[in-house]
């Protein structure tokens, strides 16, 4: 089984960073649906698709997965740029290069 470990983006619309300081752990969402013979309820083979776990700091991620021997995909976290302005930019004369 491969697992994906990654660390969340902030979306446009949030603010806070509190959500994205956690690394994830999250098992592969197979849908191997069918339906319950007795009620014809959908159900699904795979409960692990339902398991995010998440940890303080990449290293702990790495060490849970090799512990359980399970093989991963790691996604880098990508480095934020920030450029910072003053207000009086927005009127000055060459703004747009």
């Amino acid at each position: 089984m491969k697992v994906k470990i990654y660390k969340p983006y902030k979306t446009a619309s949030q603010s806070g960073l509190h959500k994205f300081k956690y690394w994830i752990v999250e098992f592969p969402k197979d849908n191997n649906l069918g339906s319950e013979p007795l009620m014809g309820w959908q159900k699904s083979d795979n409960t692990y698709k339902q398991v995010q776990l998440k940890f303080k700091s990449l290293d702990q991620a790495i060490q849970y997965v090799e512990k359980n021997k399970l093989d991963y995909i790691l996604i880098k976290d990508k480095e934020k740029k920030f450029k910072i302005k003053s207000y009086s930019d927005n009127f000055k004369y060459n703004r747009l290069k």
